[in-house]
């Protein structure tokens, strides 16, 4: 029966930074619906192990080892998407990195740690929009769904280039959106708040005491009460890459537990951190 065929079932989906956490989940969620996912990663042996994953439990997944920090990495995504798959139908830009060394302010941020942030976090979502756009369009259209942060909309201590970084995600979300509307191209960003990943557990690790209780603490701070887990990101990517969300465009949907929710007129609150 129709309604039981999965959401995405046939389509080429691409997920950046997929190997582990955010955007592990978002590979396993859209192969379960159906996709044929293609992992890109840094980590061949994080990367090899999703796909194995996915294809014990019945789904389609192939990887390519790449560092999206470089046009060439970008542009093989792409490229490997579609000679793997025949197309290019979903692009989810997660890759994103905060490094312990970039916790700091901007006077002590360095230029070098700012580039690889911004390379790595914006650039890399600019480029492989770039070569994926011209095969969505031979396929008379596509979905772009690009992992921001609520970092993009408010801000933390002490993360100029992350916090940056993922407002430039929301704007260009924007822009990519106007463009290619026409085309039938979708663009949309999702605003994680803290999920429990490797990026949120080595910024843990930098506070003083248990990392466990630290991320239990971070949890309580959202008015659900708890971390989010890759699996909340993932469900809701699967929902805007298809059908369902065929009228939006252009747009965030903030995934934080209620975080952003909270004004500055709120109970005050154990800062915690947000993001891919």
């Amino acid at each position: 029966m129709e309604h039981l065929t999965p959401a995405l079932s046939g389509r080429s989906f691409v997920v950046t930074g997929g190997a582990l956490g955010i955007g592990g989940g978002i590979a396993d969620a859209a192969a379960a619906a159906g996709a044929k996912v293609l992992v890109v990663d840094r980590d061949a042996g994080a990367g090899r192990a999703r796909v194995e994953r996915i294809a014990a439990a019945g789904g389609t997944a192939a990887f390519l080892q790449a560092d999206l920090a470089t046009h060439d990495g970008c542009r093989a995504a792409v490229g490997e998407a579609v000679a793997a798959f025949g197309a290019v139908d979903v692009l989810c830009n997660n890759v994103g990195i905060q490094p312990a060394e970039s916790y700091a302010t901007a006077e002590e941020t360095t230029e070098e740690a700012w580039d690889l942030i911004m390379a790595v976090n914006v650039k890399s979502y600019f480029l492989t929009a770039k070569y994926a756009i011209p095969h969505m369009r031979r396929r008379g259209g596509g979905a772009i769904i690009n992992i921001a942060s609520v970092q993009g909309l408010q801000s933390a201590p002490l993360v100029p280039a992350y916090a940056a970084s993922k407002g430039a995600v929301l704007s260009l979300t924007r822009q990519l959106a106007i463009d290619y509307a026409r085309e039938n191209i979708r663009v949309l960003a999702v605003c994680p708040g803290s999920i429990d990943t490797p990026l949120l557990r080595t910024a843990a690790a930098m506070q003083d005491g248990d990392v466990e209780q630290t991320v239990r603490d971070w949890g309580r701070a959202h008015p659900l009460g708890r971390t989010g887990q890759p699996e909340d990101i993932a469900s809701v990517v699967v929902f805007l890459a298809g059908a369902g969300a065929s009228f939006m465009t252009g747009e965030y949907v903030c995934v934080d537990g209620g975080y952003n929710a909270l004004g500055a007129w709120a109970e005050p609150r154990e800062p915690a951190p947000a993001g891919a």
